[in-house]
């Protein structure tokens, strides 16, 4: 049966803008170790989309879990191609690197699969106190813009010191100053993790004793007989 237009998911505006942001990141990553003008911008738009296209979806109410799923996709995507980058530049920090690729995308990936299982409507929609602070619009808009900044300066540090301030690079302030928030991104990303691993253990019992009722039902009305 044909899908009716204001039905057909994956022409809805949040998720163009989504595979707008999946080619603009890979533009970014094949100029990355040589233009980084061209990379820069193209990864910056991206990254600065990732709200647009939340606000799109609330606008035409258009909110779907593949558009949640796409978009998670494309920042884990995104900002591990940064970081592998960052660490080919960086060789001396190659651990912590790969350390923030392996939280990022171990956690977000359990958090997200974890939602999934338990049926939450959203994966921003969790009773834990963190989480609830975590996923209010406008800290987790600053997070995530933060946490960008942080990588992307580094980024730029490889090639220019970029405007000087007081004979300061702009660019090695800005990531001074959003460091703490990288750090503190990675920690709640870790938190994401543990209560994940919380809920699903939850399911293993839930499942398990029921599975044990079950059995024990069995039994019993073998004894009957």
């Amino acid at each position: 049966m044909a899908i009716a237009e204001h039905d057909n998911v994956f022409i809805f505006v949040p998720n163009l803008i989504g595979y707008a942001r999946i080619v603009l990141a890979l533009i970014a990553f094949w100029f990355m170790s040589t233009n980084y003008v061209i990379s820069g911008w193209c990864y910056a738009i991206s990254a600065l989309l990732d709200a647009v296209d939340g606000h799109a979806a609330r606008a035409f109410n258009q909110s779907t879990r593949f558009g949640a799923m796409l978009d998670q996709l494309t920042d884990r995507c995104g900002t591990t191609g940064l970081l592998v980058t960052l660490a080919y530049f960086y060789p001396r920090y190659m651990f912590w690197f790969q350390l923030s690729i392996a939280i990022d995308v171990a956690c977000h990936w359990l958090y997200m699969q974890t939602s999934v299982i338990v049926g939450r409507v959203s994966h921003k929609v969790n009773d834990n106190f963190v989480m609830r602070i975590y996923y209010q619009k406008d800290v987790l808009t600053f997070m995530c813009c933060v946490n960008e900044l942080f990588y992307i300066c580094l980024y730029l540090l490889n090639f220019t010191y970029g405007p000087l301030i007081f004979g300061a690079s702009l660019f090695k302030i800005l990531a001074f100053l959003s460091a703490p928030f990288a750090v503190l991104k990675s920690l709640i990303s870790i938190m994401h993790a543990y209560v994940a691993g919380v809920d699903l253990a939850a399911v293993d019992v839930r499942e398990r004793q029921e599975k044990r009722q079950k059995e024990e039902v069995a039994v019993g009305g073998k004894k009957l007989e």
